[in-house]
């Protein structure tokens, strides 16, 4: 057990603006990993910070921590429209990975919303409260679960064959439900063919669904794809939240050209982008070093 007060400290690190922020995200990514009810508190007392990549990795955190004392703060944070929309739809996809029913409502509201990435988040996150209350999720079997580790918005397909997962990933006239689940299967496959298939929804309308699809690429780390993804980082026309999301799967991949890429846009123009380069970095860094363990990082805080 750690003590609270070694938890505030850490809390501390992350409330802070002037310490760098990839400090800051090692010390939400401890805070995550230590849970509890001082941690969600540190976390939850940073939804006032400006850099919308920050309280999106807050809400991000909060989700995969999967405690129900976390819920009051998600959905206030979705109700902000005063919040930037990546930053609710997190928490719209947080309470979703929760998975606590008495959400449901308030998540079928805001499945309307007027921002369509908030919206979206909001159906799918209503979609997989719902498996989970049904009779198929607790048969449901799922080829290479058990090489990830997150709360996904949606459970995987049961189907295996790359080629029919790939049209059903980009066919645009099926529920998105369907679409989330057959990218989730094409990332527990694990393959470069699977990844180059997963690629292919950049090209889809949802800005959503193409951020979904730089997150799991960056899950999977195959370096087939990293002219794919710096494609999205260079492209300016593209949603802030899907350049960020292609950014930081660079820095998962950490290979010397996927670095290249990121320190090009340092000075991005888009402080989410920027910022999202220099915390990809920092993975790039981690991922050529034993010293440091990103999301177990509690003993290099306590001695900074």
């Amino acid at each position: 057990m750690v003590p609270d007060s070694k938890i505030e400290a850490i809390g501390r690190v992350l409330g802070d603006p002037k310490s760098p922020l990839k400090e800051r995200f090692r010390a939400l990514f401890t805070l995550k990993n230590l849970g509890g009810e001082a941690a969600i508190k540190s976390i939850s007392q940073c939804f006032s910070d400006p850099s919308a990549l920050l309280k999106h990795e807050l809400a991000y955190c909060l989700g995969q921590m999967k405690d129900v004392r976390a819920i009051p703060v998600l959905e206030e944070v979705l109700k902000d429209t005063t919040q930037e929309p990546m930053v609710r739809h997190e928490a719209g996809e947080a309470l979703g990975a929760i998975g606590d029913p008495k959400v449901l409502e308030l998540l079928e509201k805001y499945s309307e919303d007027s921002v369509i990435e908030v919206a979206e988040t909001c159906q799918l996150a209503v979609g997989r409260i719902k498996w989970l209350q049904s009779d198929v999720s607790k048969t449901e079997k799922f080829k290479g679960e058990e090489n990830f580790t997150s709360i996904d918005p949606t459970p995987p397909s049961t189907e295996t064959n790359v080629e029919i997962l790939m049209q059903c990933l980009t066919d645009e006239s099926l529920p998105l439900f369907e679409r989330y689940r057959a990218m989730f299967s094409l990332r527990n496959l694990n393959s470069p063919e699977s990844a180059k298939a997963l690629a292919s929804g950049f090209k889809c309308s949802s800005a959503l669904f193409r951020h979904e699809v730089g997150y799991v690429l960056g899950q999977m780390s195959c370096t087939n794809v990293v002219e794919d993804l710096a494609a999205v980082v260079r492209d300016e026309k593209e949603n802030e939240m899907v350049r960020h999301e292609a950014a930081e799967a660079l820095g998962s991949i950490a290979s010397e050209e996927a670095m290249l890429v990121l320190k090009e846009f340092l000075g991005d123009s888009a402080r989410v982008v920027r910022e999202s380069c220099e915390v990809a970095l920092d993975m790039s860094d981690y991922n050529h070093s034993e010293a440091f363990q990103y999301a177990d990082g509690l003993s290099k805080i306590q001695q900074s």
